[in-house]
């Protein structure tokens, strides 16, 4: 199989019919092995009627219900494990992703060499106070904090090897920082490519800002994991090393001062420098446990299934 489309969705009925044409005629003139894999993430209209029809007229789609929704990097997460092609596309079910994009995604991945390619969609049709201002700003602190020189994270027009998307493990809300976690996994060979942005032609986006909130968080916590998740010890035990070194150089320092410099000065609870030197060595201790048990933590920790799926279409066990 060539390629296969993952496409998570929330409450999206009017687009999916006309969605699905446009890709099958994509995939037919270009005369390529497909699937298109719809994930429904506890969608509350018709969307999986929708899709089941369509798996039942075109055995090439295929469909993951969740139980309730359970988020983007879920859905994506059901998507890449179910996957059969070569090449891996992502793209949003809401119409503002062009299909035209496939053929030319999937050249550069098998014959640029490629891991990952993702699209930047460098004229948009969004509003420029919710969502094109807050994106440059994400995307700018993304790009300075990850290292990966990408102008658009968020585009969700992405092409993968398939060996990309089974490696790495999308959790939680970090579907904004795939390439981060593939370049964390050894695949270094990313680019982008600007694609073509439409403008919503039904219905209303599923985020608000507080996506741009979360997504400011989810970038810290995945530059921690990407530089200290495997070696937690290199920071907490670090950092609490410097910090006992501190405190303990103030108990020293105020020991040698009360025995051979000022023995009848003040009482040693009664300088400042003490609860100084008290604090560090507590602090300093406690990041020093918090290390310890992160290199535990990292070394039993087992994978976890995040999403419950409630129904499947034409999916075959692997």
């Amino acid at each position: 199989m060539n390629i296969s489309i993952i496409i998570p969705l929330l409450n999206e009925e009017e687009s999916l019919t006309e969605l699905h044409d446009w890709i099958v005629r994509v995939m037919q003139s270009n005369h390529f092995l497909y699937e298109i894999l719809f994930i429904d993430d506890g969608s509350t209209d018709t969307s999986w009627d929708i899709i089941t029809q369509l798996g039942r007229s075109n055995p090439n789609v295929k469909g993951i219900r969740f139980l309730r929704n359970f988020g983007k990097s879920q859905a994506l997460h059901a998507g890449f494990k179910a996957a059969q092609g070569d090449v891996v596309i992502t793209m949003d079910a809401d119409l503002q992703d062009n299909p035209e994009e496939i053929p030319e995604l999937y050249q550069m991945i098998v014959e640029g060499g490629f891991d990952l390619i993702s699209g930047w969609k460098k004229k948009r049709f969004d509003s420029i106070i919710s969502k094109n201002l807050p994106s440059k700003l994400f995307n700018w602190a993304a790009r300075k904090t990850s290292g990966v020189r990408l102008h658009d994270f968020n585009c969700g027009l992405k092409a993968y090897r398939k060996e990309v998307v089974k490696t790495i493990e999308v959790s939680g809300e970090m579907h904004r920082y795939i390439p981060v976690l593939a370049k964390s996994a050894g695949f270094n060979k990313i680019d982008e490519k600007v694609v073509q942005h439409q403008a919503r032609k039904y219905g209303k986006t599923k985020f608000g800002m507080d996506r741009f909130i979360n997504g400011f968080l989810d970038l810290i916590t995945i530059w921690f994991v990407s530089k200290f998740g495997k070696r937690p010890m290199h920071l907490f035990g670090a950092l609490g090393v410097l910090m006992f070194t501190i405190g303990f150089g103030f108990a020293l320092y105020l020991g040698m001062d009360k025995l051979f410099i000022n023995p009848l000065g003040r009482l040693i609870t009664e300088r400042p420098q003490f609860y100084i030197a008290l604090v560090a060595m507590i602090i300093g201790t406690q990041l020093f446990l918090a290390g310890f048990l992160g290199e535990i933590m990292v070394r039993s920790r087992k994978n976890e299934t995040r999403y419950n799926i409630t129904e499947e279409i034409n999916l075959t066990e692997k």
